[in-house]
């Protein structure tokens, strides 16, 4: 199992480096994120957008432009596209959002033609350090306000880079705002129902036990003083929100009052997509580049 980003880097180094098809590159803190990978050994890219741009910006970051194909294409959307069916084609592995808008890298992302869908929900899934483990929390940027397949959904993704991360049978707790069922909360009869379908063989590859508030899902005190009995209880894996709102204020919490470090892909597609914020750390650009590398190494 790997328990800190430390490990996935050297995990990622065995691997030896996979390539990134980043679209729209004329960004500086994605090519020193992109830089920084190459220089581990665990990352080569592609480079569509502006060459004439992106040879400016790597010159004044001090970065070795030539060590990286360029593919020259003014156009964002064409970028886009360009970029993803690099990843379609065999050519990539991944691809990473530059200087575009999120709506359009997706775009290209879920086109019909050359796109990566796979028929299932898209989700982010971010990964942070907690104590001496890592954990995930799904899904903090991507679906609003998600009905109760796509909440299924939203797991399995989740289960997946769990999997890759050496967590063979991940716990997962569907958090609410207590532990036990109200109807009056939607969040805790979805956390039973995610339950029961975990049970019946209905979600693969994870053990589901909820409603579980946050502090149940990961404190083992808190958890035997409310006199909870659980295998999820004080020992989750994934913490999966309720809506878009709790996953925000609970990712950003992480970030700038835990100061934890943190990273995140979005699963679902055939490939990860590397979709960083520009207020994203370049460590966090970085260890999201690291997790993209392992997740699509062993799910190829």
């Amino acid at each position: 199992m790997i328990r800190n980003f430390k490990e996935l880097i050297e995990k990622c180094k065995e691997i030896g480096p996979r390539t990134i098809a980043v679209a729209v590159a004329q960004d500086e803190e994605v090519l020193t994120a992109v830089d920084g990978a190459y220089k581990l050994g665990i990352a080569k890219a592609i480079l569509v957008g502006d060459k004439e741009k992106i040879e400016g910006i790597a010159k004044a970051c001090g970065i070795d432009v030539s060590k990286f194909e360029v593919i020259d294409e003014k156009d964002n959307v064409e970028a886009a596209k360009k970029a993803v069916q690099l990843v379609s084609s065999g050519k990539a592995d991944m691809v990473m959002k530059g200087l575009i808008g999120t709506a359009d890298i997706l775009r290209a992302v879920l086109d019909k033609d050359f796109g990566l869908r796979t028929g299932r929900v898209l989700s982010h899934v971010a990964v942070f350090e907690y104590e001496d483990r890592l954990m995930l929390l799904t899904d903090a940027a991507m679906n609003i306000a998600p009905d109760i397949n796509q909440k299924a959904q939203i797991v399995q993704n989740a289960v997946i880079v769990a999997k890759a991360l050496g967590i063979d049978t991940p716990k997962v707790a569907p958090l609410a705002a207590v532990e036990l069922v109200n109807p009056d909360m939607p969040a805790t009869i979805d956390a039973a129902m995610l339950s029961k379908m975990a049970e019946r063989g209905q979600i693969k590859g994870a053990i589901i036990d909820g409603p579980l508030a946050l502090d149940n899902a990961v404190s083992v005190e808190a958890a035997q003083h409310k006199g909870i009995k659980s295998p999820v209880a004080g020992y989750a894996d994934i913490l999966l929100v309720p809506d878009i709102e709790a996953g925000n204020v609970l990712y950003k919490s992480i970030v700038y009052f835990a100061k934890a470090k943190i990273c995140g892909i979005i699963a679902g597609a055939k490939a990860p997509v590397i979709l960083t914020s520009r207020a994203d750390s370049h460590e966090a650009k970085l260890n999201s580049i690291a997790l993209a590398v392992l997740v699509s190494y062993l799910n190829k």
